[in-house]
Parts: structure tokens; C-alpha cells; sequence
């Protein structure tokens, strides 16, 4: 079967979350490949941060995945936007390679019949140069929106949530690269080993291995005793500064893995951050001025940072997501808080309320509506909105705090 001869599928949208674990990445191996490419082949790192709250606000409508391409409108101030991520497909020469690796071994034909791709079966097609997960070099993408940017938000929301259908039902990478499942499954039928073609020998016939029925209802054996703990942490060696180590900074970063390495044995599930999200996470905890320094210009992004730590120490991920992303709450939020609030603001003054920020201009303040659920005040200083104090679930208790000082 050619590619064009194969059918499309089609996807319902995936409903809004608020939360930023659930669904905001892939979980399977192959889905984090495919967001890798992605980000690979970005231009934009902010323009992925905005396609991942995107993708997890609900504003992707309903997908079509077929040989080559991954289409779907994408909801924007703008109004309803064609988005098309393509992909180069494969030849047959490519495909009878990857279709010889996987019938190289019984377990592999296995798992694809049962809509899984074995890591080691994605290393040797690709050491046989066939490359089921596009490069960067490969994608390209189209949309409606204005913006220059490669790829854009809509089109990296898009790519986000195709990585969660990636979880789902890994063979729509090779849909996209331009062979269904069930045509899939008849080429496998028609390769065969050379000793599978061959006669079978006698000793296939005579041995007669062990029942499975038995083997499955035999006692697993017990588990040998745990190693003792260790009897102390001892103490860390002496680092001296030289020209090729820092010592301050692996001293930093080793107290921040032992940290994490504590939080994931307490059960705690390990953040999902991209770069930047990480950068101003390390330098929030970091004691020193030279370090944070370091880490400033290392992310880039040297103007804003110091605000992004700021904001990073009053809330984590949703306090700096809150500094940098404007959104929408629903309705009933904002009826909320105006009853909330309403007699403060009749004593400060008219708000300005844009999107989720209720500024008072007069007073130089405001209040930032986080997707966490909780009302992070600002107050403005030489012209910048600073985080001013950790968020609230209580609109008005958020706003005695931010004015404490004055009234």
C-alpha cells in the first residue's frame, strides 16, 4: 500500500485541563521523542511555552492524522485558525527495511500487532536509515495566524497534543509516515526469516519445552533481603576553584539534585520544565548573586530574569507561567472576585481589569488570576510589574497584603 492509498483518522478535541501534569506532556517513551523533535526543530522556545497552554486550555479542535500530515483549527483571539503540521513520508525502499528489522525478531512483530514500538526496534531502523520520528529538518508548518515564527503557537499546540494521541496508539507515527497498521501487519506476513523458510529440523519437532499453564501457576520465589541502609552521608570532598571548575557552582548543584533525589523518594512526581523553566527554578534556590548571574546569561534571556526568579520564589511553575502568560478565567471567576472585592475598590478607585489582571493605576498595584486557582499580587516598580508576595485562593486577602503598607 502507498502512502496516499492509506486512510486518515480522525480525533475528537481533547477537553480543557487545569491542571499542569495532567496532560501537559507526553508519558510514553515514543510521545517525549516526538515533543524532542518539535522542540528541536523550534525557533521560538516562548512560542512552545504558548502551544503547551494551548493544548492543555482546550483550544485545539478535533485532529486529522493521515500520510504526511497532522491538521486540526486551533481556537485564537483571532478567531478559528487552519493549522497543518507535514511530514516527509516514506519510501517503499524505506519501508521494506523497517518491515526486514521487525521480523528480525518474533517480539517485535508482537508489539506492533499490539500497537507498540520497542525502543530497540526504532535504534535498528534507524542504524538501518530509516527514521520513523521526523528530524528537525523535516517539518514544516502552516498556518492561518500571521506570525513568522517555526512553528508557531498554534502549530506547537497542535504538536503537543498529537504526543498525547503518540500515548495512545504509537502506529499513528507510522500513519504519518505513510503506512496504516493493517498494511503494516501484511507486509510483516510476507517477510520471513531465512530460517523460518527453511525446513523445520528435527529438533524442533522433539522438543517439547514446558507447559505454560504450569509454568504460570509455579510460586514466584522469594525476594532476597533488602541491602541494609547506609550507616552516613559522610562528607563531601573539598572542591578548589580552578580555571576549569567552579567550585561554588557543583556544590550548588549537587545540593539541588540531593534535594530532588529526597523529594522523588517522599513519592513527589518530578516537575515537567522546559529549559527556561528549570534555569529559574536553580536560580531561585541559589544563595549566590555570581551564580544567579551565570545562570542569567546562560538562559538568554537576561532582561525579565530576576522577575522570573521573583516570581519563581512566590509561587513555583504557576507563579512564573502567571508572570509570563496572559489568559482568560471563566465567568464565574471573575463574578466572583468583583463581589470579593468590591468594597476595596470602591475605597481605592475604579480596577482596570484585563484578562486575568485587576490593576488599581492610582495605587500601583494589581492581582494576576493564576491557572493554579490562586490570586498572585504585583506591585509596579520603575515602570515593571514585580511579584510582590505569594499567591491566595482569597482575592481580597491577596490585596490586604499587597496594601498592607499603605492603608
Amino acid at each position: 500500500m502507498r502512502a496516499q492509498d492509506a486512510e486518515a483518522r480522525g480525533f475528537p478535541p481533547f477537553p480543557a485541563t487545569r491542571s499542569r501534569r495532567g496532560g501537559a506532556t507526553a508519558r510514553t517513551w515514543w510521545g517525549r521523542a516526538w515533543n524532542s523533535a518539535v522542540e528541536q526543530a523550534a525557533l521560538d522556545a516562548d512560542q512552545l511555552r504558548a502551544g503547551r497552554t494551548y493544548a492543555r486550555s482546550g483550544r485545539v479542535g478535533s485532529i486529522a492524522v493521515s500520510p504526511g500530515r497532522i491538521s486540526a483549527s486551533v481556537d485564537d483571539t483571532d478567531g478559528l485558525l487552519r493549522v497543518t503540521v507535514s511530514v516527509r513520508t516514506l519510501t517503499d525502499a524505506e519501508w521494506n527495511r523497517f518491515a526486514a528489522e521487525a521480523a528480525a525478531r518474533t517480539g517485535h512483530v508482537a508489539a506492533l500487532l499490539d500497537h507498540d514500538i520497542p525502543r530497540d526496534l526504532h535504534q535498528a531502523a534507524e542504524d538501518g536509515g530509516v527514521r520513523l520520528l521526523p528530524r528537525d529538518d523535516e517539518f514544516d508548518f502552516t498556518c492561518d495566524c500571521p506570525g513568522w515564527e517555526h512553528p508557531c503557537r498554534h502549530a506547537a499546540a497542535l504538536c503537543h497534543q498529537f504526543a498525547w494521541l503518540l500515548d495512545s496508539d504509537p502506529l499513528l507515527l507510522l500513519l504519518l509516515r505513510g503506512r496504516t497498521g493493517h498494511a503494516l501487519a501484511d507486509e510483516l506476513r510476507r517477510v520471513r526469516l531465512p530460517s523460518e523458510a527453511a525446513e523445520p529440523s528435527d529438533a524442533a519437532h522433539t522438543h517439547e519445552g514446558e507447559d505454560a499453564a504450569r509454568a504460570w501457576r509455579r510460586p514466584a520465589p522469594p525476594l532476597p533481603e533488602p541491602f541494609p541502609p547506609p550507616g552516613g552521608t559522610g562528607t563531601p570532598p573539598a572542591l578548589p576553584d580552578t580555571e576549569e571548575l567552579d567550585a561554588a557552582a557543583v556544590r550548588q548543584l549537587a545540593a539541588d539534585a540531593a534535594h530532588r533525589a529526597a523529594a522523588l523518594l517522599r513519592g513527589a512526581r518530578p516537575a515537567d520544565l522546559d529549559a527556561w523553566q528549570d534555569t529559574v527554578r536553580l536560580a531561585a534556590s541559589c544563595p549566590e548573586e555570581r551564580l544567579r548571574r551565570r545562570l542569567a546569561r546562560a538562559s538568554g534571556r537576561v532582561e525579565g530574569f530576576d522577575r522570573a526568579v521573583r516570581a519563581w520564589q512566590y509561587g513555583g511553575a504557576d507563579g512564573l507561567e502567571t508572570l509570563e502568560q496572559p489568559w482568560t478565567p471563566p465567568a464565574a471567576v471573575t463574578a466572583r472576585a468583583r463581589a470579593a472585592l468590591r468594597a476595596a475598590w470602591e475605597e481605592l478607585g475604579e480596577a482596570r481589569v484585563w484578562r486575568n489582571r485587576w490593576t488599581l493605576p492610582e495605587r500601583g498595584v494589581q492581582l494576576r488570576y493564576g491557572r493554579d486557582g490562586r490570586w498572585h499580587p504585583y506591585l509596579l516598580v520603575e515602570g515593571e510589574w514585580w511579584p510582590a508576595a505569594p499567591g491566595s485562593a482569597d482575592p481580597g486577602a491577596a490585596l490586604s497584603a499587597l496594601l498592607a503598607g499603605e492603608l
